[in-house]
Protein backbone atom coordinates (compact mmCIF):
# COMPACT_ATOMS: atom_id res chain seq x y z
CA UNK A 1 0.00 0.00 0.00
CA UNK A 2 1.20 3.36 -0.95
CA UNK A 3 2.98 6.03 2.06
CA UNK A 4 3.28 9.80 2.08
CA UNK A 5 5.00 12.19 4.32
CA UNK A 6 3.32 15.01 5.03
CA UNK A 7 5.24 17.87 6.26
CA UNK A 8 4.54 21.85 6.25
CA UNK A 9 7.78 23.03 3.89
CA UNK A 10 8.97 20.07 2.04
CA UNK A 11 11.43 22.65 0.57
CA UNK A 12 12.89 22.60 4.07
CA UNK A 13 12.35 19.05 5.00
CA UNK A 14 15.64 17.47 5.75
CA UNK A 15 15.05 13.60 5.40
CA UNK A 16 14.88 11.98 2.44
CA UNK A 17 13.58 8.12 2.43
CA UNK A 18 13.44 6.80 -1.11
CA UNK A 19 10.65 5.62 -2.15
CA UNK A 20 7.96 7.48 0.07
CA UNK A 21 7.06 11.14 -1.22
CA UNK A 22 7.03 14.10 0.47
CA UNK A 23 4.41 16.71 -0.06
CA UNK A 24 3.12 19.80 1.60
CA UNK A 25 0.18 19.55 4.17
CA UNK A 26 -1.47 22.21 2.26
CA UNK A 27 -1.11 20.04 -1.21
CA UNK A 28 -2.52 17.25 0.58
CA UNK A 29 -5.50 19.31 2.29
CA UNK A 30 -6.52 21.31 -0.82
CA UNK A 31 -5.43 18.31 -3.87
CA UNK A 32 -8.95 17.23 -5.31
CA UNK A 33 -7.17 13.35 -5.56
CA UNK A 34 -7.18 13.45 -2.20
CA UNK A 35 -3.78 11.96 -1.84
CA UNK A 36 -4.18 8.84 -2.81
CA UNK A 37 -6.83 5.68 -2.60
CA UNK A 38 -8.17 4.14 0.31
CA UNK A 39 -6.00 2.77 2.49
CA UNK A 40 -2.88 4.99 1.92
CA UNK A 41 -0.70 5.14 4.67
CA UNK A 42 -0.47 9.13 5.44
CA UNK A 43 2.80 10.33 7.98
CA UNK A 44 1.85 13.15 9.42
CA UNK A 45 4.84 15.00 10.12
CA UNK A 46 3.55 18.65 10.79
CA UNK A 47 5.15 20.25 13.38
CA UNK A 48 1.46 21.00 15.34
CA UNK A 49 -1.39 18.89 16.16
CA UNK A 50 -3.26 21.70 18.02
CA UNK A 51 -6.68 22.17 17.06
CA UNK A 52 -7.56 23.41 13.31
CA UNK A 53 -4.13 23.31 12.48
CA UNK A 54 -2.99 22.76 9.42
CA UNK A 55 -1.33 19.44 11.38
CA UNK A 56 -4.65 18.26 12.54
CA UNK A 57 -6.55 18.72 9.55
CA UNK A 58 -4.21 16.24 7.79
CA UNK A 59 -5.12 13.20 10.08
CA UNK A 60 -8.58 14.71 10.01
CA UNK A 61 -9.04 14.68 6.52
CA UNK A 62 -6.82 11.47 6.24
CA UNK A 63 -9.33 9.59 8.16
CA UNK A 64 -12.45 10.72 6.11
CA UNK A 65 -10.48 9.39 3.12
CA UNK A 66 -10.50 6.20 4.75
CA UNK A 67 -6.11 6.69 4.91
CA UNK A 68 -4.50 5.80 7.93
CA UNK A 69 -3.09 8.72 9.67
CA UNK A 70 0.06 8.48 11.91
CA UNK A 71 -0.80 9.98 14.55
CA UNK A 72 -4.86 9.06 14.37
CA UNK A 73 -6.98 11.70 15.04
CA UNK A 74 -7.68 10.49 18.73
CA UNK A 75 -4.01 9.44 19.21
CA UNK A 76 -3.74 13.62 18.45
CA UNK A 77 -6.76 14.40 21.01
CA UNK A 78 -4.47 12.38 23.54
CA UNK A 79 -1.86 14.17 23.23
CA UNK A 80 -3.43 17.69 23.85
CA UNK A 81 -4.55 16.21 27.20
CA UNK A 82 -2.15 16.74 30.04
CA UNK A 83 -4.54 14.58 32.10
CA UNK A 84 -4.75 11.56 29.56
CA UNK A 85 -0.60 11.73 29.23
CA UNK A 86 -0.41 11.13 33.13
CA UNK A 87 -3.20 8.91 32.98
CA UNK A 88 -1.94 6.80 30.42
CA UNK A 89 1.95 6.77 31.71
CA UNK A 90 0.88 5.32 34.31
CA UNK A 91 1.14 2.06 32.53
CA UNK A 92 4.79 2.35 32.24
CA UNK A 93 5.44 4.08 35.67
CA UNK A 94 7.82 1.33 36.26
CA UNK A 95 9.47 1.44 33.13
CA UNK A 96 10.27 5.25 33.56
CA UNK A 97 11.03 4.97 36.48
CA UNK A 98 13.86 1.92 35.86
CA UNK A 99 15.35 3.97 32.69
CA UNK A 100 15.43 7.46 34.42
CA UNK A 101 17.02 5.97 37.44
CA UNK A 102 20.38 6.67 36.53
CA UNK A 103 20.05 10.54 35.64
CA UNK A 104 20.79 13.25 38.38
CA UNK A 105 18.69 16.17 36.47
CA UNK A 106 15.15 17.24 37.94
CA UNK A 107 14.40 17.07 33.77
CA UNK A 108 14.82 15.12 30.83
CA UNK A 109 13.52 15.06 27.45
CA UNK A 110 13.42 12.07 25.14
CA UNK A 111 13.47 12.14 21.47
CA UNK A 112 10.96 8.88 20.08
CA UNK A 113 11.78 8.59 16.24
CA UNK A 114 9.14 6.07 15.00
CA UNK A 115 9.59 4.10 18.52
CA UNK A 116 13.20 4.47 18.94
CA UNK A 117 15.57 6.84 20.74
CA UNK A 118 19.81 6.62 19.95
CA UNK A 119 20.55 5.41 23.37
CA UNK A 120 19.96 1.66 24.26
CA UNK A 121 18.94 2.11 27.71
CA UNK A 122 16.23 4.28 26.89
CA UNK A 123 14.88 2.01 23.63
CA UNK A 124 11.99 0.06 25.59
CA UNK A 125 10.45 3.47 27.31
CA UNK A 126 10.73 4.85 23.68
CA UNK A 127 8.67 2.05 21.99
CA UNK A 128 6.14 1.96 24.68
CA UNK A 129 5.50 5.36 24.92
CA UNK A 130 5.15 4.59 20.93
CA UNK A 131 2.89 2.08 21.72
CA UNK A 132 0.54 4.13 23.75
CA UNK A 133 0.64 7.64 21.66
CA UNK A 134 1.55 6.63 18.06
CA UNK A 135 3.44 9.81 16.02
CA UNK A 136 5.86 9.34 14.39
CA UNK A 137 8.43 12.12 16.01
CA UNK A 138 7.60 12.98 19.23
CA UNK A 139 9.58 14.16 22.23
CA UNK A 140 8.92 12.82 25.88
CA UNK A 141 9.30 15.41 28.34
CA UNK A 142 9.75 14.30 32.24
CA UNK A 143 10.27 16.09 35.57
CA UNK A 144 11.23 14.44 38.63
CA UNK A 145 10.34 15.48 42.35
CA UNK A 146 9.88 12.64 44.75
CA UNK A 147 9.75 10.07 41.45
CA UNK A 148 10.29 10.47 37.40
CA UNK A 149 6.96 11.49 35.60
CA UNK A 150 5.76 12.20 32.11
CA UNK A 151 4.84 15.64 31.90
CA UNK A 152 3.86 16.39 28.87
CA UNK A 153 4.35 14.68 24.73
CA UNK A 154 4.99 16.91 21.92
CA UNK A 155 5.71 16.52 18.35
CA UNK A 156 9.32 16.84 16.65
CA UNK A 157 9.67 19.83 14.06
CA UNK A 158 11.96 19.31 11.54
CA UNK A 159 13.87 21.90 12.51
CA UNK A 160 14.18 20.55 15.83
CA UNK A 161 15.96 17.53 14.57
CA UNK A 162 19.68 17.93 15.75
CA UNK A 163 21.65 17.01 13.05
CA UNK A 164 23.80 14.48 14.81
CA UNK A 165 20.43 12.41 14.68
CA UNK A 166 19.32 12.98 10.97
CA UNK A 167 20.81 9.56 9.87
CA UNK A 168 19.42 7.79 12.56
CA UNK A 169 15.98 9.21 12.00
CA UNK A 170 16.44 8.26 8.59
CA UNK A 171 17.30 4.77 8.97
CA UNK A 172 14.36 4.45 12.01
CA UNK A 173 12.04 5.83 9.09
CA UNK A 174 12.82 3.32 6.47
CA UNK A 175 12.82 0.19 8.97
CA UNK A 176 9.07 1.37 10.16
CA UNK A 177 7.99 1.66 6.54
CA UNK A 178 10.07 -1.31 5.34
CA UNK A 179 6.83 -2.98 6.81
CA UNK A 180 5.08 -2.48 3.71
CA UNK A 181 2.18 -4.93 2.22
CA UNK A 182 3.65 -4.70 -1.11
CA UNK A 183 7.23 -4.88 0.08
CA UNK A 184 7.07 -8.67 -1.11
CA UNK A 185 6.09 -9.11 -4.65
CA UNK A 186 2.37 -10.41 -4.64
CA UNK A 187 0.21 -11.35 -7.59
CA UNK A 188 -2.56 -9.73 -6.00
CA UNK A 189 -2.43 -6.80 -4.13
CA UNK A 190 -5.04 -7.25 -0.68
CA UNK A 191 -7.86 -5.08 -0.54
CA UNK A 192 -7.30 -5.29 3.31
CA UNK A 193 -5.12 -6.00 5.68
CA UNK A 194 -5.57 -7.78 9.36
CA UNK A 195 -3.50 -7.91 12.44
CA UNK A 196 -3.31 -11.54 13.91
CA UNK A 197 -2.03 -10.41 18.08
CA UNK A 198 -0.31 -13.38 19.52
CA UNK A 199 2.63 -13.88 22.39
CA UNK A 200 5.34 -16.34 21.17
CA UNK A 201 5.58 -17.30 25.02
CA UNK A 202 2.41 -18.22 25.81
CA UNK A 203 2.04 -21.41 27.13
CA UNK A 204 -1.50 -22.17 26.64
CA UNK A 205 -2.22 -20.12 23.39
CA UNK A 206 -5.37 -20.29 21.66
CA UNK A 207 -4.04 -21.23 18.39
CA UNK A 208 -0.50 -22.77 18.10
CA UNK A 209 2.13 -21.31 15.37
CA UNK A 210 1.26 -23.79 12.55
CA UNK A 211 -2.82 -22.29 13.05
CA UNK A 212 -1.42 -18.85 12.87
CA UNK A 213 0.06 -19.30 9.99
CA UNK A 214 -3.19 -21.13 8.23
CA UNK A 215 -4.80 -18.20 9.03
CA UNK A 216 -2.59 -16.21 7.75
CA UNK A 217 -2.41 -18.41 3.94
CA UNK A 218 -6.14 -18.25 4.09
CA UNK A 219 -6.90 -14.89 4.58
CA UNK A 220 -5.47 -14.26 1.33
CA UNK A 221 -8.09 -15.95 -0.49
CA UNK A 222 -10.57 -13.56 0.88
CA UNK A 223 -8.32 -10.35 -0.08
CA UNK A 224 -7.02 -9.60 2.99
CA UNK A 225 -2.88 -9.56 3.97
CA UNK A 226 -3.03 -11.25 7.46
CA UNK A 227 0.47 -10.18 9.69
CA UNK A 228 0.94 -11.45 13.08
CA UNK A 229 2.25 -9.28 15.57
CA UNK A 230 2.57 -8.75 19.19
CA UNK A 231 1.97 -6.68 22.16
CA UNK A 232 5.42 -4.12 21.10
CA UNK A 233 3.42 -3.66 17.80
CA UNK A 234 0.31 -1.34 19.98
CA UNK A 235 1.54 1.52 17.86
CA UNK A 236 1.23 0.32 14.62
CA UNK A 237 -2.68 -1.08 14.83
CA UNK A 238 -3.97 1.96 12.96
CA UNK A 239 -2.13 0.51 10.03
CA UNK A 240 -4.87 -2.18 9.64
CA UNK A 241 -8.29 -2.93 8.66
CA UNK A 242 -8.80 -5.43 11.40
CA UNK A 243 -7.59 -7.05 14.74
CA UNK A 244 -7.58 -10.86 15.61
CA UNK A 245 -7.05 -11.48 18.89
CA UNK A 246 -5.17 -14.96 19.31
CA UNK A 247 -3.63 -14.65 22.85
CA UNK A 248 -4.86 -15.30 26.20
CA UNK A 249 -7.41 -12.28 26.97
CA UNK A 250 -8.16 -10.29 30.22
CA UNK A 251 -9.52 -6.89 31.39
CA UNK A 252 -6.64 -5.80 33.21
CA UNK A 253 -4.17 -7.23 30.34
CA UNK A 254 -2.38 -5.93 27.41
CA UNK A 255 -4.99 -7.83 24.47
CA UNK A 256 -8.08 -5.16 26.08
CA UNK A 257 -5.54 -2.37 25.00
CA UNK A 258 -5.51 -3.56 21.72
CA UNK A 259 -9.31 -4.71 21.49
CA UNK A 260 -10.11 -1.31 22.87
CA UNK A 261 -7.61 1.06 20.31
CA UNK A 262 -8.94 -1.04 17.56
CA UNK A 263 -12.40 -0.66 18.02
CA UNK A 264 -11.44 3.33 18.64
CA UNK A 265 -9.76 3.38 15.44
CA UNK A 266 -12.43 1.63 13.12
CA UNK A 267 -11.06 -1.73 12.81
CA UNK A 268 -13.04 -4.91 12.89
CA UNK A 269 -12.36 -6.78 15.74
CA UNK A 270 -12.21 -9.93 17.15
CA UNK A 271 -12.31 -10.29 19.94
CA UNK A 272 -14.34 -6.94 20.72
CA UNK A 273 -13.44 -4.58 24.07
CA UNK A 274 -17.31 -5.97 25.52
CA UNK A 275 -16.85 -9.80 24.84
CA UNK A 276 -13.83 -9.74 26.82
CA UNK A 277 -15.21 -7.84 29.60
CA UNK A 278 -17.96 -10.40 29.96
CA UNK A 279 -17.09 -13.56 29.31
CA UNK A 280 -13.89 -12.69 31.59
CA UNK A 281 -15.90 -12.75 34.78
CA UNK A 282 -17.74 -15.98 35.72
CA UNK A 283 -19.87 -13.99 38.12
CA UNK A 284 -21.08 -12.07 35.15
CA UNK A 285 -21.75 -15.09 33.30
CA UNK A 286 -23.57 -16.60 35.82
CA UNK A 287 -25.73 -14.05 36.63
CA UNK A 288 -26.56 -13.49 32.87
CA UNK A 289 -27.48 -17.38 31.94
CA UNK A 290 -29.34 -17.21 35.46
CA UNK A 291 -31.39 -14.38 34.32
CA UNK A 292 -32.18 -16.01 30.84
CA UNK A 293 -33.10 -19.37 31.95
CA UNK A 294 -30.22 -21.23 30.63
CA UNK A 295 -29.71 -24.31 32.59
CA UNK A 296 -26.34 -24.26 34.35
CA UNK A 297 -24.46 -26.30 37.77
CA UNK A 298 -26.52 -25.05 40.70
CA UNK A 299 -24.45 -21.87 40.91
CA UNK A 300 -23.96 -19.54 44.90
CA UNK A 301 -22.54 -15.91 44.02
CA UNK A 302 -19.69 -15.86 47.53
CA UNK A 303 -18.40 -13.37 49.68
CA UNK A 304 -16.87 -13.42 52.85
CA UNK A 305 -19.90 -13.40 54.61
CA UNK A 306 -22.45 -16.30 53.00
CA UNK A 307 -19.41 -19.02 53.11
CA UNK A 308 -21.86 -21.11 55.55
CA UNK A 309 -24.40 -21.20 52.53
CA UNK A 310 -22.44 -22.76 50.46
CA UNK A 311 -22.65 -26.65 51.79
CA UNK A 312 -26.42 -26.53 52.31
CA UNK A 313 -26.80 -25.40 49.12
CA UNK A 314 -24.69 -27.31 46.66
CA UNK A 315 -23.30 -29.80 48.86
CA UNK A 316 -19.43 -31.40 48.85
CA UNK A 317 -17.65 -31.82 46.65
CA UNK A 318 -18.46 -28.51 45.00
CA UNK A 319 -16.26 -26.32 42.74
CA UNK A 320 -14.66 -22.85 43.60
CA UNK A 321 -13.77 -20.74 40.93
CA UNK A 322 -11.78 -17.52 40.85
CA UNK A 323 -13.84 -14.91 38.45
CA UNK A 324 -11.29 -14.27 36.13
CA UNK A 325 -9.59 -18.09 35.85
CA UNK A 326 -8.80 -19.65 32.60
CA UNK A 327 -7.03 -23.25 31.38
CA UNK A 328 -8.96 -24.82 35.06
CA UNK A 329 -6.42 -22.49 36.74
CA UNK A 330 -8.11 -21.25 39.66
CA UNK A 331 -10.68 -23.53 39.43
CA UNK A 332 -10.51 -25.73 42.71
CA UNK A 333 -12.34 -28.65 43.87
CA UNK A 334 -13.41 -28.64 47.53
CA UNK A 335 -13.98 -31.90 49.28
CA UNK A 336 -15.53 -30.25 52.96
CA UNK A 337 -16.37 -27.28 55.05
CA UNK A 338 -12.39 -26.65 56.38
CA UNK A 339 -11.29 -26.93 52.45
CA UNK A 340 -14.01 -24.18 51.62
CA UNK A 341 -13.11 -21.80 53.99
CA UNK A 342 -9.26 -22.08 53.59
CA UNK A 343 -9.71 -21.86 49.25
CA UNK A 344 -12.53 -19.20 49.29
CA UNK A 345 -10.48 -16.90 51.94
CA UNK A 346 -6.96 -17.34 49.41
CA UNK A 347 -9.36 -16.70 46.46
CA UNK A 348 -11.55 -13.55 48.03
CA UNK A 349 -8.18 -11.66 48.53
CA UNK A 350 -7.99 -10.94 44.89
CA UNK A 351 -11.86 -9.98 44.73
CA UNK A 352 -14.89 -9.58 46.14
CA UNK A 353 -17.35 -12.29 44.85
CA UNK A 354 -16.32 -15.67 43.66
CA UNK A 355 -18.16 -18.34 42.78
CA UNK A 356 -19.55 -21.97 44.16
CA UNK A 357 -20.60 -24.55 41.53
CA UNK A 358 -22.07 -27.91 42.35
CA UNK A 359 -19.46 -30.56 40.88
CA UNK A 360 -21.29 -31.93 38.30
CA UNK A 361 -18.43 -35.17 36.84
CA UNK A 362 -18.28 -35.93 33.35
CA UNK A 363 -15.81 -37.89 31.48
CA UNK A 364 -15.33 -35.11 28.89
CA UNK A 365 -17.17 -31.53 28.21
CA UNK A 366 -18.70 -30.63 24.99
CA UNK A 367 -16.98 -27.57 23.39
CA UNK A 368 -19.57 -25.64 20.96
CA UNK A 369 -17.76 -22.71 18.95
CA UNK A 370 -19.99 -20.14 17.70
CA UNK A 371 -19.35 -17.75 15.39
CA UNK A 372 -21.59 -14.58 14.05
CA UNK A 373 -24.62 -16.55 15.89
CA UNK A 374 -24.27 -19.87 14.44
CA UNK A 375 -22.25 -23.14 14.79
CA UNK A 376 -18.71 -22.73 13.71
CA UNK A 377 -17.41 -26.21 15.53
CA UNK A 378 -18.12 -28.87 18.14
CA UNK A 379 -15.30 -30.94 20.29
CA UNK A 380 -15.11 -32.92 23.07
CA UNK A 381 -12.01 -32.05 25.57
CA UNK A 382 -11.93 -35.27 27.70
CA UNK A 383 -10.56 -35.19 31.26
CA UNK A 384 -6.73 -35.16 31.91
CA UNK A 385 -5.56 -38.76 33.03
CA UNK A 386 -6.54 -39.12 37.40
CA UNK A 387 -8.12 -35.72 36.82
CA UNK A 388 -11.38 -34.25 36.81
CA UNK A 389 -10.49 -31.22 34.95
CA UNK A 390 -9.37 -30.95 31.35
CA UNK A 391 -5.56 -29.89 32.10
CA UNK A 392 -4.65 -31.59 35.90
CA UNK A 393 -1.21 -31.96 37.25
CA UNK A 394 0.43 -35.43 37.68
CA UNK A 395 2.22 -36.15 41.00
CA UNK A 396 5.40 -34.00 39.67
CA UNK A 397 3.56 -31.37 39.45
CA UNK A 398 3.29 -31.42 35.92
CA UNK A 399 0.77 -30.06 33.51
CA UNK A 400 -1.17 -33.02 31.78
CA UNK A 401 -3.67 -32.69 29.39
CA UNK A 402 -6.68 -34.99 28.11
CA UNK A 403 -7.34 -35.47 24.36
CA UNK A 404 -9.65 -33.54 22.18
CA UNK A 405 -12.17 -34.85 19.55
CA UNK A 406 -14.03 -33.02 17.17
CA UNK A 407 -17.38 -33.94 16.25
CA UNK A 408 -19.73 -32.97 13.30
CA UNK A 409 -21.83 -30.50 14.29
CA UNK A 410 -24.91 -32.47 13.02
CA UNK A 411 -23.88 -35.78 15.31
CA UNK A 412 -23.75 -33.58 18.21
CA UNK A 413 -27.06 -33.93 20.76
CA UNK A 414 -29.16 -31.14 19.02
CA UNK A 415 -30.36 -29.85 22.24
CA UNK A 416 -26.45 -29.15 23.80
CA UNK A 417 -25.57 -27.18 20.56
CA UNK A 418 -29.20 -24.79 20.41
CA UNK A 419 -28.40 -24.20 24.13
CA UNK A 420 -24.81 -23.12 23.24
CA UNK A 421 -25.60 -21.05 20.67
CA UNK A 422 -28.64 -19.35 22.56
CA UNK A 423 -26.15 -18.78 25.47
CA UNK A 424 -23.48 -17.35 23.08
CA UNK A 425 -25.71 -14.95 21.81
CA UNK A 426 -26.27 -13.65 24.75
CA UNK A 427 -22.82 -11.76 25.21
CA UNK A 428 -22.31 -10.67 21.31
CA UNK A 429 -22.22 -11.67 17.57
CA UNK A 430 -18.22 -12.45 17.90
CA UNK A 431 -16.15 -15.67 17.87
CA UNK A 432 -16.68 -18.12 21.16
CA UNK A 433 -16.69 -21.16 22.88
CA UNK A 434 -19.27 -22.38 25.07
CA UNK A 435 -18.36 -25.33 27.62
CA UNK A 436 -21.78 -27.48 28.14
CA UNK A 437 -21.82 -30.67 30.11
CA UNK A 438 -24.30 -33.36 29.18
CA UNK A 439 -25.19 -35.46 32.36
CA UNK A 440 -26.12 -39.47 32.57
CA UNK A 441 -30.00 -38.28 33.01
CA UNK A 442 -29.55 -36.12 29.92
CA UNK A 443 -29.29 -32.58 31.36
CA UNK A 444 -27.72 -30.32 29.27
CA UNK A 445 -25.65 -27.72 31.87
CA UNK A 446 -23.81 -24.51 30.19
CA UNK A 447 -20.55 -24.04 32.07
CA UNK A 448 -19.08 -20.92 30.54
CA UNK A 449 -18.62 -18.79 27.58
CA UNK A 450 -15.04 -18.31 26.44
CA UNK A 451 -14.67 -14.83 24.35
CA UNK A 452 -11.12 -16.35 23.20
CA UNK A 453 -11.63 -19.99 22.77
CA UNK A 454 -8.72 -22.43 20.98
CA UNK A 455 -8.64 -23.14 17.12
CA UNK A 456 -5.92 -25.77 16.23
CA UNK A 457 -4.74 -27.43 13.25
CA UNK A 458 -5.80 -30.93 14.06
CA UNK A 459 -8.18 -30.28 16.76
CA UNK A 460 -11.14 -28.18 16.27
CA UNK A 461 -10.67 -28.18 12.55
CA UNK A 462 -10.39 -32.21 12.75
CA UNK A 463 -14.21 -32.12 10.77
CA UNK A 464 -14.03 -29.13 8.44
CA UNK A 465 -10.68 -29.04 7.73
CA UNK A 466 -10.00 -25.82 5.90
CA UNK A 467 -14.16 -25.03 5.59
CA UNK A 468 -13.47 -23.94 9.58
CA UNK A 469 -10.64 -20.75 8.68
CA UNK A 470 -12.63 -19.90 5.05
CA UNK A 471 -15.69 -19.53 8.03
CA UNK A 472 -13.65 -17.15 10.53
CA UNK A 473 -11.70 -15.43 7.16
CA UNK A 474 -15.16 -14.91 6.04
CA UNK A 475 -16.71 -13.25 9.09
CA UNK A 476 -13.85 -10.68 8.55
CA UNK A 477 -14.54 -10.36 5.32
CA UNK A 478 -17.92 -9.74 5.69
CA UNK A 479 -17.69 -6.83 8.00
CA UNK A 480 -14.90 -5.44 6.33
CA UNK A 481 -16.72 -5.27 3.03
CA UNK A 482 -19.88 -3.70 5.04
CA UNK A 483 -17.34 -0.77 6.87
CA UNK A 484 -16.59 -0.28 3.15
CA UNK A 485 -19.64 0.17 1.97
CA UNK A 486 -21.10 2.35 4.72
CA UNK A 487 -23.83 -0.30 5.97
CA UNK A 488 -24.21 -3.51 8.77
CA UNK A 489 -22.64 -6.65 7.91
CA UNK A 490 -25.70 -9.36 7.81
Amino acid sequence: MPELLVVNTPENWPLDIPGVPVVSAREYLTDPAGGGPPGTKVFNLCRSYRYQSSGYYVSLLAEARGHRPLPSLQTIQELKSPGTVRLLSEEVDELIQQSLARLRSTHFALSIYFGKNLARRYERLSLQLFNLFPAPLLRAHFVKDQRWRLERLAPIAASDIPPGHRAFVVATAREYLARRWHAAPRRKVPRYTMAILHDPDELHPPSQPRTLQKFVRVARRFGIAAELITRDDFGRLAEYDALFIRATTAVNHYTFRFAQRAQASGLVVVDDPRSIIRCSNKVYLAELLRRHRIPTPETLIVYRDNLDQVGPALGFPCVLKQPDSSFSQGVIKIEDEAALHREAARLLERSDLILAQRFVPTAFDWRVGVLDGRVLHVCRYHMAKDDWRIIGRDRRGRLTYGRADAVAAEEAPRRLVQTAVRAANLVGDGLYGVDVKQTPDGRVLVIEINDNPNLDVGCEDAVLKDALYERVLGYFHRRLEARAEGRRAV
